[in-house]
């Protein structure tokens, strides 16, 4: 009988420990966010907070942005009040990361640095953006269609 009653209790602690380990796998897969809220995250940081279409998109005779050309490459429409060296005159295509890897975009927004160790022409804002929010950006643009030459 005493044999049974310990084989019952390490049965049922054996049962508790693999139900903790069930729910604690189910936690942490609840805690990753999946791939369709980072892109969100990403389209919201790319649209609200860094405003990337305003340059990045080229604007119709309106001077409206341009929607079916979003994040396509645009001539730069601002000018800086005195001249301002290396300033550029046209704004990448970033809709898909055309010529970028996915380290070399997170760099950019994360420190400042072009793709090729290059310093950011003017008027490209540094940005010295979180990882996370560099990834959700990347993971957004890599999910809109590459502008094709």
């Amino acid at each position: 009988m005493r044999r049974l009653r310990w084989t019952l209790v390490i049965a049922g602690v054996a049962l508790a420990m693999l139900g903790c380990l069930f729910l604690r796998s189910r936690m942490v897969q609840a805690d990753k966010p999946d791939d369709k809220s980072e892109i969100e995250r990403g389209r919201y940081l790319v649209e609200e907070v860094a405003k990337c279409g305003e340059c990045h998109t080229p604007r119709n005779a309106q001077g409206d942005l341009n929607h079916q050309a979003w994040l396509q490459g645009a001539p730069i429409w601002i000018e800086p009040v005195k001249p301002i060296q290396n300033w550029a005159d046209h704004a990448p295509s970033i809709a898909g990361l055309p010529g970028f890897t996915e380290e070399e975009a997170e760099r950019v927004l994360e420190k400042g640095i072009g793709p090729e160790g290059e310093t950011l022409r003017p008027p490209m804002h540094i940005y010295n953006m979180s990882h996370a929010d560099a990834k959700a950006i990347v993971a957004y643009l890599n999910s809109l269609p590459r502008h094709v030459h």
